[in-house]
């Protein structure tokens, strides 16, 4: 045969001798080759066809593939080649995640603008992924700081800005004064900026921003409705949502002379414990905390230290609780008693109203800054021990629930008064739990509640809803977590917010046909401001609306603009508008691919954008995709140096020789250049921080990418974490090598004769019986469970049993070409360029891309004529018996019976019962 190295176009023909080994760089090479010249993957709309649209988070072009990537686009691409070979119109595309910080920092460090960085990034990334032979339609493609792309964004903003879902307020935001921008709560290190570390400080400054909490309902709903999703990411995006339903209270507040000033008003999800109050808190920014501090400077100075440090809720949790008594006094509404309102640094004004009733009895937060600040703790809800204990009480001396009335009247009892010491104690014990050990948070019955005691939490919950409504002091309320998406950013890389500001008209969005808003690209940047800040000619403008001198909003948009429709734009390349009616064909994303960690954020705000296009009349469906795979992380081993200073020299684990005993057991490792010991510090995530990285270009020069693709699909299920290993890799390596060998010896001998299944033998039919078991195998692995390292593992069997089948004979040649040909087509979606080469040496004139077609497994080749059954004595396994298939019970029992080992054991014994289970044991019951 010809050498099977060559290219498709030149198909090698099964009777000539292969010149050579494995060289996957040729046979990678000249597939990638043929798929270009063909223009395989790029795919149009096809009603005659079903289709699949597969797609994996887009990257950001950050320099270069890491492993992450490449597995992530594995997953992709082994589910799009599966699906395609099932007769699937296949889209899968690719684009670039292109604005944002890390262009901007590293413009700085490279002294170049961000645009001419992020633009050869991307050419240098794409160059990588083409290496790796995904099955991409790259006409597709776009990158999403190119204008072509971010016009259609302004447009739909401007749409959103006249609806009324877009709009400004002033927020407080994390503040960093060195890079004067605002930063996201996991840019705030120990109350300092992730990059400058200065120190971040609380400011309010006005910001854009979307309705999402307009959509919180629907959002939360359309959980239900996608079964296709991991449980942990739904989770995750219901706590999020938050929906809450309880009541919110309105309290009336005096100053320090007794004077009505405007009440303030709480949310809470236990008005069961409202008799607990005993203070309120508030947010360093509400109107009354800056009331209270005209006249107050020493709370001036308080509500100052309080803009230091973050405003994520993570934060506020951890640190240590602070406050301040404002002078106020809030009325409670039940009581009419006063209650001290307090500032507090564990209040965001973001949240709720920016007050809350503290109830530190049954509050952890609120305990401990009771505890702080000596305020009362009352305990008003009792667990149901304590309630049994009240009652026993209650029920010797005819008193109410109420433990202030209890000891009160245990105070005064006779001689003869029935012993309740032990209830008492019990009582006595949880009080004092509370006071001195922590919050009680569970719910129980009300205690110490005046005419609410003895009830339940809904029982509390109905009462105060109807008392404090007629009263005009509350009602009940849905609240939900979720707050509207701040959308702005004080960054120059990023798409500008196409909005006009007018000393007279207000802000004025920019008219639809004078879009999109260019982004200047060729600019000095140094990082301290942003270039359109700093240019007077591009800020300067008209307005649209009075024609008078205005100036062009100078924040950009958060990236997660671009990321939340991106998948849209793929199905409509080049329309006018954002999409067109080819949308209509694609949508939803059938699979969509990528890592858990971007489960709120991401998924929510691109499940948010679906609505907004389909309330915009744009695309079809409630939800932008049907399934999601959340990819495991890719681990690796770090290592390190202590340096004289204390800190830690990381080394890349390619520079490391590992040490081993004679058990394989790792006992140290050795720095490759000089021989000395390095420190083994654990398996981590792949991070520049810790040096363990891999390349992954490194990894296709030196195996081939189908090597590294089989490694990345083999080594974990998709959803676990990926412990690099380059022995694994190597493994891979023989496995294909090995595969390659046995299709070229093959192809290399006789003529084949057609296979006759009527004609095997028993040998044949065995080997064949486990060709189409592993056929439905792996048809199931891939297509529905998504485990292909269970997939790849029973082709390594199949391929094992090859090597074991030594039948030469004419129908022992069909049997092994039928195998190695499904081998060939069952191994095409991980290890796409062997397949394709492999084809052919078969003699196939056509492709595996042309054929599209995968292997059905023959029933009748799944018929077994023996089966092999357990044989127990007493539940115990004894034997083992081949029987044929069709065998009766009584005929298992006595084959059973008669087995030699099984005999000597019943010798002397007698048989009370025979249990047959057909296909799996035969138990023999004996005494």
């Amino acid at each position: 045969m010809q050498d099977i190295q060559q290219h498709s176009s030149n198909p090698p023909t099964g009777g000539q001798e292969s010149a050579g080994g494995y060289q996957p760089q040729t046979v990678e090479a000249a597939a990638q080759q043929y798929w270009n010249a063909q223009r395989a993957y790029q795919v149009s709309e096809d009603p005659a066809r079903p289709k699949f649209y597969c797609l994996s988070m887009l990257p950001y072009p950050s320099g270069a593939l890491h492993m992450g990537h490449v597995r992530n686009y594995t997953i992709g691409d082994v589910i799009s080649r599966y699906q395609w070979m099932n007769g699937k119109n296949v889209l899968q595309p690719m684009g670039w995640d292109a604005f944002g910080l890390p262009a901007e920092n590293a413009a700085i460090k490279h002294k170049t603008a961000p645009a001419k960085w992020t633009y050869a990034n991307i050419e240098h990334m794409r160059s990588q992924l083409q290496s790796l032979g995904y099955a991409i339609d790259w006409s597709r493609e776009f990158a999403t700081c190119r204008p072509e792309y971010y016009v259609h964004e302004q447009r739909m903003f401007v749409r959103l800005m006249k609806k009324g879902i877009a709009y400004r307020k002033s927020a407080v935001v994390n503040w960093d004064p060195v890079d004067q921008t605002v930063l996201a709560n996991e840019q705030v290190v120990d109350g300092r900026g992730w990059r400058t570390g200065a120190l971040v400080e609380k400011r309010e400054i006005p910001q854009w921003f979307l309705k999402i909490t307009d959509y919180a309902q629907e959002l939360l709903d359309g959980l239900d409705h996608l079964p296709g999703w991991p449980e942990a990411v739904k989770t995750m995006q219901r706590n999020w949502i938050g929906r809450s339903e309880g009541l919110e209270i309105r309290f009336d507040v005096q100053d320090a002379d007794g004077a009505a000033v405007e009440p303030l008003t709480v949310f809470t999800t236990r008005p069961d414990t409202l008799m607990g109050v005993t203070f309120v808190s508030i947010a360093g920014e509400h109107p009354l905390a800056r009331q209270a501090a005209q006249d107050n400077p020493r709370l001036a100075e308080f509500l100052d230290e309080l803009k230091r440090g973050g405003v994520s809720e993570a934060e506020l949790d951890t640190q240590e609780k602070r406050g301040m008594d404002t002078g106020l006094r809030a009325i409670h509404p039940v009581t009419g008693e006063p209650v001290p309102i307090f500032v507090a640094n564990f209040v965001l004004m973001g949240y709720g109203t920016g007050a809350v009733m503290a109830v530190p009895g049954h509050d952890q937060r609120d305990w401990e800054f009771a505890q702080k600040y000596s305020l009362p703790i009352k305990m008003v809800i009792a667990s149901r021990e304590v309630i049994d204990a009240l009652r026993e009480i209650e029920h010797d001396l005819s008193l109410g629930v109420g433990i202030d009335t209890m000891r009160a009247a245990l105070d005064g009892r006779s001689a003869t008064a029935p012993d309740v010491s032990a209830p008492l104690r019990v009582v006595e014990a949880f009080e004092r739990g509370i006071r001195e050990a922590g919050a009680y948070t569970e719910r129980g019955l009300l205690v110490n509640s005046g005419e609410f005691d003895g009830m339940d939490f809904q029982q509390a919950l109905d009462a105060l809803a109807e008392r404090l409504g007629a009263q005009g002091r509350g009602e009940r309320r849905v609240n939900f977590r979720l707050r509207d998406w701040g959308v702005s950013r004080q960054r120059y890389w990023g798409c500008p917010i196409p909005v006009i500001r007018c000393a007279h008209c207000g802000d004025v969005p920019v008219p639809e046909d004078q879009l999109p808003v260019l982004l200047p690209e060729d600019v000095a940047f140094s990082g301290v401001q942003s270039p359109i800040k700093a240019d007077p000619a591009w800020r300067r403008t008209s307005c649209p609306q009075c024609g008078g001198e205005a100036e062009r909003e100078t924040d950009t948009f958060d990236t997660f603009m671009e990321s939340s429709w991106y998948y849209a734009r793929y199905t409509s390349p080049e329309a006018a508008e954002q999409v067109d009616a080819r949308a209509g064909y694609w949508l939803p994303v059938d699979q969509y691919i990528g890592g858990i960690e971007h489960a709120i954020l991401h998924l929510l705000y691109f499940r948010f954008y679906h609505k907004l296009m389909r309330d915009a009349g744009l695309v079809p469906g409630d939800e932008p995709a049907r399934n999601l795979l959340c990819q495991g992380m890719v681990i690796a081993e770090t290592f390190y140096r202590d340096n004289a200073d204390g800190s830690k020299e990381w080394i890349n684990p390619a520079e490391v020789e590992i040490q081993r005993d004679d058990k394989a057991r790792v006992v140290g490792a050795l720095l490759k250049a000089d021989g000395l010991p390095v420190q083994i510090a654990g398996t981590e995530k792949m991070s520049k921080s810790k040096n363990n990285g891999v390349d992954p270009q490194a990894m296709v020069d030196k195996y081939g990418a189908d090597t590294v693709r089989l490694f990345s699909m083999f080594a974990a299920p998709p959803e676990q974490s990926l412990e690099w290993n380059e022995a694994g890799v190597e493994g891979m390596a023989r496995f294909l090598r090995r595969f390659w060998r046995e299709v070229s010896t093959h192809a290399a001998g006789a003529e084949r004769t057609a296979l006759d299944p009527a004609a095997l033998d028993a040998g044949q039919k065995a080997m064949r019986r486990q060709l189409h078991e592993t056929i439905q195998k792996v048809g199931d692995d891939i297509g529905r469970r998504h485990a292909f390292n269970t997939a790849i593992a029973a082709l390594m069997e199949l391929l094992n049993g090859l090597g074991k089948f030594a039948d030469d004979s004419a129908q022992g040649r069909a049997v092994r070409h039928e195998a190695l040909e499904a081998m060939v087509l069952m191994l095409n979606p991980v290890v796409p360029h062997l397949s394709h080469t492999l084809w052919q040496a078969l003699g196939h004139p056509e492709t595996v891309l042309e054929r599209q077609s995968w292997p059905q497994p023959d029933p009748a080749a799944l018929v077994r004529d023996t089966l092999t059954l357990a044989v127990q004595i007493n539940g115990k396994l004894r034997a083992t018996i081949e029987a044929p298939a069709d065998a009766s019970r009584e005929a298992l029992e006595a084959q059973a019976r008669a087995h030699p080992h099984v005999a000597g054991l019943l010798e002397g014994q007698s048989v009370r019962k025979v249990i047959v289970v057909p296909g799996k044991i035969v138990n023999i019951v004996a005494g």
